[in-house]
């Protein structure tokens, strides 16, 4: 049952590891940690929910667990946080998955965390702040200053596209 299990999720939770670690030994070990921690506690799934959330759940957890141990964010202060501008932007829609996943792996641990929690995962900042150990100001402002490096690598990608493509 444990290789059925193994089998059937491993890739999926690969990518959630490896989305939070940025590389792949990193990647590997949390995969690891997560199958441990499943089949340890599989007679707690209540089957509330999809099992493939439960597990998803866990991996998201050993993740942040990782992280936390490896990286500590700087707190900011409401007065920092409001300095910090969260526009709406849509250029990610036009450029591949893989492309979009380097960017994000580009970052600094604290901004890919925060945003692969609240992009990706779908957390609210109150949820990242309990996880992580910050302050809801702190979470918001990760991930707004990841939005901007990630719109400045964005800006930088394409003005490069555009100049290549004229130059040939």
């Amino acid at each position: 049952m444990q290789e059925l299990l193994y089998h059937r999720f491993s890739p999926k939770m690969y990518a959630v590891c490896l989305r939070y670690s940025g590389n792949t030994e990193d990647a590997r070990d949390l995969l690891q940690e997560g199958f441990i921690k499943i089949f340890k506690n599989l007679s707690k799934y209540r089957g509330d929910g999809s099992f493939e959330g439960w597990i998803r759940r866990i991996f998201v957890n050993t993740s942040i667990e990782y992280f936390r141990k490896k990286v500590h964010l700087q707190d900011v202060t409401e007065t920092q946080e409001r300095t910090l501008e969260d526009k709406e932007w849509n250029v990610l829609d036009n450029l591949a998955e893989k492309d979009i996943m380097k960017m994000i792996h580009a970052l600094s641990p604290g901004y890919k965390a925060v945003f692969n929690m609240h992009v990706i995962e779908g957390y609210s900042h109150k949820e990242i702040a309990d996880m992580l150990g910050i302050n809801e100001g702190t979470s918001k402002s990760q991930l707004a200053r990841a939005r901007t490096v990630l719109k400045k690598m964005l800006h930088d990608r394409f003005n490069k596209t555009s100049n290549d493509a004229v130059n040939l």
